[in-house]
């Protein structure tokens, strides 16, 4: 149940920033995948620590997924911050 929730939550998230970078993340699909993966890692980071109610571990996986897709997006090479309208 938990790890549908993270899934969910990785796919949207990702989707979302990776718009929000204005076509300077790996594209779509990859940024989706990132989210995926950072959702799945902060969920799976936080039962392991002893969390276990579904509110803390989905924020928690949220805020690595919006955390690594960014961080992806910066690894890309490209200045996120100097976008120019």
């Amino acid at each position: 149940m938990y790890l549908l929730a993270w899934l969910f939550i990785g796919v949207v998230i990702g989707w979302g920033v990776g718009r929000d970078l204005h076509c300077y993340g790996f594209g779509p699909l990859m940024d989706v995948v990132v989210g995926i993966g950072g959702a799945v890692g902060g969920g799976l980071l936080m039962r392991s620590a002893g969390y276990s109610g579904t509110i803390v571990t989905t924020l928690f996986a949220a805020i690595c997924a919006v955390l690594l897709t960014i961080l992806a997006g910066f690894a890309n090479g490209r200045r996120v911050y100097a976008l120019q309208s």
